[in-house]
Formats: structure tokens, C-alpha cells, sequence
């Protein structure tokens, strides 16, 4: 479970670096949030769907091929589930960033998904909580909400939520449902080809959004690097380590696991943007590293 675990935990610092390039497309190429959702799972898509047709053919290579499964209508609505998901995390959380700001949707989307997939995991998948993941649950989600909150007070983000907070909460919901259906799905197919298939449908459903957006090849030319780079490194990469790790870890320390994304972007904002963590911040900060260190020591355990 461990090696699982570190590969996930990777995961999760490279996404925790999709916010400093959000930050630095906003300024130099005016990108907007959802053209940039849709060119990350662009890029991405096609990585994938030729690291998982390289794979295949070594795997077929290397083992004589066997009769597999007949593939079932509900394999192809679990995979229909993974992409509506990844399109719909894209739309959710990048519009309510634009209307409660960073630190209401990062509180809301990342702090809910690990209790929505310890729910959903419990109820689909049959995983016990022992007591060291519960434990761990609320040590990484306290922490969190310290880490976000930290920086800015409780003051600023006390405002009204409205739509942006349903929209994060929707964001987190998306999250949950994807990390669930893909450890589900792992049974009958491969990592690879799997985060394959959840990109490529993410992107078809997310094309529309293109129609609404203005002057998108300026945008596109002009922060093609730094889409580069989300599609390859956050995105590509980062999801087919994230999967991977799933198939050696329960999905509900799997999304405990993640919420080293926010540490990683308050570090990159520290580091690169002088943003300041804040007494209440190095306390979440703390915690999130105690509850990840409690995981990878304890033993592993399933329902």
C-alpha cells in the first residue's frame, strides 16, 4: 500500500502546482478558467490514449493474450461516469473561483471530497473507516481549512456563498464520483487506458464551453507553453500516477492523500507569489503532514 500511496501523494503536489499556472496564464495570456480547463484535458487526452496503446502492445508482447470479459453496458456507463465527472469538476470549480474567489472554492471542493468519497466508498465499495482512517480524516480535513482559511482570515471568506458554493461543493461531489467509479472500474480495466478514456470524453464534453469563450487562438498562442505543461505534467501524468496508485490503495486514503495539493500550492504561493501561510496555516499545514504520515505508517486494512 505504501508504494500506492507515495504515487498518489505525487499526484497530488503536481496538482497542487495548477494554481501558480492558472495565476501566471491569468496575467500574461488573459486565459480564461474554463478555456483553460478544456486545453488542459486537450493535451492531455491524446498522451494518454498513445501511453496506453504503447502499453498494450508490450503487455501483448510479454503475456499470450486471454479471452477477456465480455465488456457490459454498466463498464461503459462507469466510463461515461468518469468523464462527465472530470468535464464537470473543470466547469464547477473554475467558475466558482470567479464568484466567491480562491479561498471559498478551495476551502469547499477540497475539504468535501475526502468525506464525500469516504461516504461514497463506504456505500459503493463496502470500505470500512477503521479508526486510523477516520482519525486521519479529520486531522487532514482540519488541517486543510486551517491552510486555506490561514492566509486570509476567517473574515474575508465569511461572505455570501450562493451559486459559487454550491458550485464548489459540486466541484468536490465531481471529484468524489470520479475517484470512486475509476477504483470500481480498475477491476475490468487497465490504469493506462483507463485515465485515457476519462480524458478523451472530458474533452468532448467540454468543447461546447469553447463557443462562449472570446478570441480563444490569442489565448491559446499566447499561453501555449504553460497549457503544455498543464496538460503533460498536472494532468496527464499526474492522473495516470493517481490511478495507478489507486489499484494498491482504498479510495477513501486515496482522497485523504490529495489534500497535499492545497500544501503544495500554499508553499508555491509562499515561495513565488510572497504569500504568507499565517500562524493558522502552519497549524493546518502541520496536521496534514501528521494525518499522511499516520497513513503511510499504519497498517494496511480493508472492509
Amino acid at each position: 500500500m505504501l508504494v500506492g500511496l507515495l504515487l498518489i501523494c505525487l499526484a497530488a503536489v503536481s496538482w497542487g502546482t495548477t494554481g501558480a499556472t492558472m495565476t501566471l496564464l491569468a496575467r500574461d495570456a488573459s486565459a480564461g478558467p474554463l478555456l483553460v480547463g478544456w486545453a488542459r484535458l486537450a493535451v492531455a487526452a491524446p498522451v494518454l490514449l498513445l501511453a496506453a496503446w504503447i502499453s498494450q502492445r508490450r503487455a501483448a508482447i510479454a503475456v499470450p493474450a486471454t479471452a477477456p470479459r465480455p465488456w457490459t453496458t454498466a463498464d461503459t456507463a462507469r466510463c461515461l461516469v468518469l468523464g462527465a465527472a472530470m468535464a464537470a469538476y473543470q466547469v464547477c470549480y473554475f467558475r466558482a473561483v470567479t464568484l466567491t474567489g480562491v479561498a471559498v472554492a478551495a476551502l469547499l471542493a477540497i475539504c468535501s471530497a475526502p468525506l464525500m468519497i469516504a461516504l461514497l466508498a463506504g456505500a459503493l465499495l463496502q470500505e470500512r473507516l477503521t479508526p486510523v482512517v477516520r482519525l486521519s480524516l479529520v486531522m487532514a480535513v482540519t488541517g486543510t481549512a486551517l491552510l486555506v482559511v490561514g492566509p486570509r482570515g476567517l473574515g474575508e471568506i465569511s461572505g455570501g456563498f450562493g451559486l459559487g458554493a454550491l458550485l464548489a461543493l459540486g466541484a468536490g461531489l465531481s471529484y468524489a464520483v470520479y475517484a470512486v467509479a475509476a477504483k470500481r472500474l480498475l477491476v475490468r480495466m487497465a490504469p493506462l487506458p483507463q485515465a485515457a478514456a476519462t480524458f478523451t470524453l472530458a474533452a468532448l464534453l467540454l468543447s461546447p464551453v469553447l463557443l462562449a469563450e472570446r478570441a480563444v487562438g490569442a489565448q491559446l498562442a499566447a499561453g501555449w507553453p504553460l497549457l503544455l505543461y498543464l496538460g503533460l505534467g498536472p494532468t496527464a501524468a499526474s492522473y495516470a500516477l493517481f490511478t495507478i496508485g489507486l489499484t494498491r490503495v482504498p479510495a477513501t486514503l486515496a482522497g485523504i492523500a490529495t489534500l497535499l495539493e492545497p500544501l503544495t500550492a500554499a508553499t508555491l504561493g509562499l515561495l513565488w507569489f510572497g504569500e504568507s501561510l499565517g500562524l493558522a496555516g502552519a497549524i493546518g499545514a502541520a496536521l496534514l503532514l501528521a494525518a499522511l504520515a499516520l497513513l503511510a505508517l499504519a497498517p494496511s486494512r480493508r472492509g
